[in-house]
């Protein structure tokens, strides 16, 4: 059995917090693929921690079983590729035990989960939320621009992307492809190196993806 640990102090001022980005409560551990998810999601991101054995309204339930502990571990290395190491530390608060998880933010991102059908998907954290990751997403992670030292010299479509930003507000994948008239591919790569090179940046508005100009550093 893990070593138990005291940190009432600690664990309240976690709680109080709330969930957020970086934070997951989570009653109770049932199935280590929904565990993966959250694994994925946080180390895609900015890494984070799930508090297991506090219900979502922050009060604490306790760890039902050292099953859970397991299931986890099952999470990181059964059911997450590459596997995911994290930390667990169990705290005893006022005759419940509360489990810590800490998910460092990875180093070889894309960090997929294996879903119900055995097939593998990526997630990011949005605020208290696992999303999806996308194609762009993908694409980004895997760019290898930065190692190739590449030259920036917009295409004509690049150039049209740019200035159709500069016009509106966002734009999304599918309108990219539309607006710019170039093909899928072609706009999950364009946009993905405009993100790369801090030109866009993606934004999260009612479930979908969007991009828009990054907004310019202030002066001094």
């Amino acid at each position: 059995m893990m070593k138990m640990q005291r940190g009432t102090d600690y664990i309240y001022q976690l709680i109080k917090q709330g969930e957020h980005q970086q934070q997951d409560f989570k009653f109770e551990i049932s199935d280590a693929r929904k565990i993966a998810k959250s694994l994925s999601a946080f180390s895609n991101t900015d890494g984070g921690r799930l508090l297991v054995g506090v219900k979502d309204n922050g009060k604490i339930a306790g760890v039902r079983s050292e099953e859970e502990i397991y299931m986890i571990e099952a999470a990181a290395k059964l059911y997450s590729k590459p596997e995911i190491h994290c930390n667990m530390h169990l705290y005893e608060i006022e005759g419940h035990q509360v489990l810590e998880v800490v998910i460092p933010k990875g180093e070889s991102a894309p960090y997929y989960a294996k879903d119900e059908n055995n097939h593998y998907k990526a997630y990011i954290r949005i605020k208290d939320e696992n999303i999806l990751a996308t194609p762009v997403h993908l694409r980004l992670w895997q760019s290898q621009y930065a190692q190739k030292g590449v030259f920036v010299r917009y295409s004509t479509p690049e150039q049209h992307l740019l200035h159709f930003l500069s016009q509106n507000e966002k734009i999304s994948l599918t309108q990219c492809c539309k607006q710019i008239g170039i093909s899928r591919p072609k706009a999950i790569d364009t946009l993905a190196k405009f993100i790369h090179f801090g030109l866009i940046e993606p934004i999260y508005i009612e479930k979908k993806f969007f991009y828009r100009l990054c907004p310019p550093s202030p002066t001094l």
